[in-house]
Formats: structure tokens, C-alpha cells, sequence
């Protein structure tokens, strides 16, 4: 089997510069894009250097990984839902295989979905949660549930389910996009509120039922670049990835770049922090580190 060298999380511009330097280095790059992200529904883009009229946002990102492919990058539309080390280095589990690398650039830009319900902030730290593979073990032998409905929160479910008394999905009234085996019960009713003193005990819903539950692991939509540095163990603050001047974080060969590391929500910056991250990426493997 064929082993990437380095596996890029991201296909928008920090992701791309990123391959840009490992693919020139002559390093085998796979990346890994589930959605378009913000960018694609930008309409008009002005403040980024090289283009005498706007463009597009979803121009700039088809042109980008067409760039990337052309200089032979291998471009995967997968959902990536969970990260893991070996002793090779990473195991990237995605909706449809799992991939070895030794080096994982996080590149998915910074939104964490969610839910709008009542309660939600006050119980983080206190019941809600936002990583499974954190956080299990304080649950363990407890009734928990798990915000989502799609391959993310089946992720965090079974991830889950080994060590909890039960694990119940709450839908809030989105349809399944998952197949979720028979261990999980599912609660499609929308959901009003969390209830609690001091720690979080019950959902409640808006047809007025309630669910009892000690944990609540949020999973809506995709992983972001937090959601799985989390995982593995990797700093963050603030919902930002902590890196180091050349985009490192705190777990060897993991790196980080763009939206999903403090500072400037803005394309020049992903780009410059790409061409780190990707040129430190080329180090580390000509380094064999």
C-alpha cells in the first residue's frame, strides 16, 4: 500500500499553498476536502494581491486545487472524522477509507458548528462537550447523548459507546446521514433546552418530553481542524490550534494553518501559513523525523 508522506486536511487556501510546497519538494501529498467552506460563497474577492478584477471566491478555490493537481498533489473529496497516531505516524479516518501519513497538515479553516439551544454555552465544561475521545471516560458508565446526525456524530458515537451506559443521537429533526447500528437510540424530536444544577442532567425537547443525560457531545456537520486536534491530544485555545512559528503544534508531525490557528481571518494569511506549514512538512520528511 501506497503511504502519503504528508496528508493535507483542507483543500482551501491553506491547505493548497501547503501542498504547493510539499509536491515541488517532491514529497507524495494527498489532500483531503469535504466542503468548499466560506470562501466559496464569497462573492467578489478584491483585497488579495495578483488579480486586477475581483474574483470569486469559488473560482479562487477551483483554481487553487486545479493548481494542485496539476503539479500532482492527489485531491480526495472524503470526510475526514477522526485522527490517530501509530507508529508510523497517522491514521486519518475518513468516511470512506483510512489513510497513513507520516506528516497531517490541519487546514479546515475555524468553524465549530453549534446548536442554537438553551443552555448550551452555560453547561460547557459542565455536562457539554466536543470531543469524545477527550472526554469518554468521565462518562464512563453514564447515560450520555450526542448532538448531530451525520458520519461526525456516528464517529463520536462509537467512539463512545464502549465506555457510557447508553448513547442516544439527538437529531433536533435533521434526517439521518449515517448509518447508526441498533446500540444507538435516536431522538428525532427538535431540541429546546439543556437543564441542569450545577451539571448538566437532561435535554429537553420542544414537544415537552426530556432525556436524561450526564454528557452531551456536540458533533454537528464536519469535524473541524479543533475538533480533531482534540483528538489527539494537540493544544488549543479559545477554539484556536496552538502552533508554533513554523506551525507545528504540540504532537510531533502535526501541523496546523489558516483559519483554524489564532489571528486574521483572511486569504493572504492562510496562504503565507500554508507555504510554512508545507515547507516545514518537506523538512520533517527529508529529515526522516
Amino acid at each position: 500500500m501506497d503511504i502519503p508522506s504528508v496528508t493535507i486536511v483542507g483543500s482551501g487556501p491553506a491547505g493548497i499553498s501547503a501542498a504547493l510546497y510539499t509536491v515541488r519538494a517532491g514529497i507524495k501529498t494527498t489532500i483531503l476536502g469535504a466542503s468548499e467552506g466560506a470562501l466559496a460563497k464569497a462573492k467578489e474577492i478584491e483585497n488579495y494581491y495578483g488579480f486586477a478584477t475581483p474574483i470569486s471566491g469559488s473560482d479562487l478555490l477551483e483554481d487553487g486545487i486545479n493548481q494542485a493537481k496539476r503539479l500532482g498533489a492527489e485531491v480526495l473529496m472524503q470526510e475526514v472524522v477522526g485522527i490517530k497516531e501509530d507508529e508510523t505516524g497517522f491514521i486519518i479516518e475518513t468516511t470512506k477509507d483510512q489513510l497513513h501519513s507520516k506528516v497531517v497538515i490541519l487546514a479546515t479553516g475555524s468553524s465549530r458548528a453549534k446548536p442554537k439551544w438553551q443552555g448550551i454555552d452555560e453547561y460547557e465544561g459542565k455536562g457539554v462537550s466536543y470531543c469524545a475521545v477527550c472526554d469518554a471516560f468521565f462518562y464512563r458508565g453514564k447515560d450520555v447523548a450526542v448532538a448531530g446526525s451525520g458520519p461526525y456524530a456516528l464517529h463520536e458515537a462509537m467512539e463512545l459507546l464502549p465506555l457510557v451506559g447508553s448513547v442516544t443521537l439527538c437529531t433536533d429533526g435533521k434526517p439521518l446521514s449515517a448509518d447508526f447500528p441498533s446500540q444507538i437510540k435516536i431522538a428525532n424530536q427538535p431540541v429546546d433546552r439543556l437543564e441542569g444544577s450545577p451539571m448538566l442532567s437532561a435535554v429537553q425537547f420542544k414537544d415537552g418530553t426530556s432525556l436524561e443525560a450526564s454528557g452531551l457531545f456536540v458533533a454537528i456537520g464536519t469535524a473541524g481542524s479543533s475538533d480533531l486536534a482534540k483528538t489527539i491530544g494537540a493544544g488549543v485555545s479559545g477554539g484556536d490550534i496552538t502552533v508554533d512559528s513554523c506551525m507545528r503544534t504540540s504532537v510531533p508531525n502535526l501541523l496546523a494553518a489558516g483559519d483554524c490557528v489564532a489571528g486574521m481571518k483572511q486569504i493572504a494569511k492562510a496562504v503565507y501559513e500554508g507555504a510554512v506549514a508545507g515547507t516545514e512538512a518537506a523538512r520533517i520528511i527529508r529529515e526522516g523525523k
